[in-house]
């Protein structure tokens, strides 16, 4: 038995949002580090984002305020406060809010570039080397930076997935 359905077009529902691999440019984030931002919703304090760490990079020890969610695509990273836990290509990472760490791609025999896919609910609260906050990211605060730094670098305004906006 075979069943047909027929789906028309309707007003009112939702269209797919697709950027291809090189619709949005890689930027400068930090020595060593660039990304490219996938997706963001301010008033959701969503942001997705792809960055490229070279080998040697050590991101500073931050808190997350909500869930991440991270794949990597290529390289290897980890956290100091958990060295066994090395995240390899295709490995999956769940991040709960709360969590502090310092990620590092200062693994032996590195390298190459490490390509990570990150989503991120929330901000990250950087610590100083006394635990206190020293700055925070957050959506709004990616997009501004992401939107700089394509700027400075020559590129027209990206069009990253806007979510409510």
């Amino acid at each position: 038995m075979s069943v047909k359905l027929d789906f028309a077009p309707s007003v009112g529902v939702p269209e797919t949002h697709h950027r291809g691999a090189d619709d949005l440019p890689f930027v400068h984030f930090a020595e060593g580090v660039k990304f490219q931002l996938l997706q963001y919703d301010i008033e959701g304090g969503l942001w997705v984002v792809r960055t490229i760490f070279e080998p040697g990079v050590t991101i500073q020890k931050h808190k997350h305020t909500g869930e991440v969610y991270a794949v990597t695509y290529s390289g290897a990273w980890k956290y100091h406060e958990y060295p066994e836990t090395v995240n390899r290509a295709f490995s999956y990472l769940y991040e709960p809010a709360g969590s502090v760490h310092t990620l590092t791609t200062e693994i032996p025999g590195l390298n190459e570039p490490t390509d990570v896919w990150f989503a991120i609910r929330g901000a990250n609260l950087n610590l100083g080397p006394d635990g206190n906050v020293e700055s925070v990211l957050d959506a709004g605060r990616i997009v501004k930076l992401y939107e700089d730094e394509c700027e400075k670098a020559g590129y027209p305004k990206p069009q990253p997935i806007c979510m409510h906006g």
